[in-house]
């Protein structure tokens, strides 16, 4: 049985306002169990596509589509119910435990009159115990630590309980150990279904855990396809 598109992208443009365009004519499709990395240098345009696949910026040109659907046809709450997003840098008001920041990603499932339930409970609990933060449940965020923090907020998008994963740089500035548990959980969830993409600095790791990775460059993708196919001396010089 074919794989499902879970993503898809046809003749997109983007970057920002009607002058810049960071990037032109991009197409490619995600299939479902995917896990990639849009890796590239800085200034290329990864995190503007991956914003611009998100919804957060508007497209240039060109059409995205999210399980079949144009991604203009949802509104903000149907769109979070199937993709979940980690943005690079989060801010986080004083004061917010741990579970409360998790608790935030059942948001989408609930209509504004709703508190959260049983149900909702039990899916925060899991989630805190995949990334293996239950323990500072009660714990401020500011007094957590950066690889905590950052598991912490994996398990917030986890409980969003989406197909789609959007992750810009969940990695960046954690020690080896930290930045090897967020690829391995990443591919896990790839293994049990869910669908990853990801930006990505960190070049060794994107070889070890992507199943697929996306150059990007020059306004575009330069090359797409296996690590070992897209991680070679000539793409990488461009």
């Amino acid at each position: 049985m074919a794989e499902e598109t879970v993503l898809s992208a046809s003749h997109l443009k983007a970057g920002y306002g009607h002058h810049i365009e960071v990037l032109q004519d991009v197409s490619f499709a995600v299939h479902s169990g995917e896990m990639v990395g849009l890796i590239g240098p800085n200034g290329a345009g990864k995190s503007t596509l991956l914003k611009t696949l998100r919804g957060i910026q508007e497209p240039l040109g060109g059409e995205i589509l999210l399980l079949g659907k144009p991604t203009r046809a949802y509104t903000n709450r149907e769109f979070a119910c199937v993709a979940a997003y980690l943005q690079q840098t989060v801010e986080i008001s004083f004061g917010y435990s741990a579970r409360e920041i998790v608790m935030a990603g059942r948001y989408p499932h609930l209509r504004w009159w709703e508190k959260e339930g049983t149900k909702d409970e039990a899916i925060v609990d899991a989630c805190m115990e995949y990334t293996g933060v239950s323990d500072l449940a009660k714990r401020p965020m500011h007094m957590i630590s950066g690889g905590q923090r950052q598991r912490v907020l994996l398990a917030k998008v986890l409980a969003q309980q989406t197909p789609l994963l959007f992750l810009d740089e969940p990695a960046t500035g954690l020690d080896i150990f930290y930045q090897e548990e967020i690829f391995r959980f990443c591919r896990e969830l790839c293994a049990a279904g869910k669908t990853v993409l990801m930006v990505v600095h960190e070049l060794s790791l994107a070889a070890k855990f992507c199943s697929r990775l996306m150059l990007v460059g020059q306004h575009g993708i330069l090359a797409d396809g296996a690590p070992e196919a897209v991680l070679t001396p000539e793409n990488l010089s461009q």
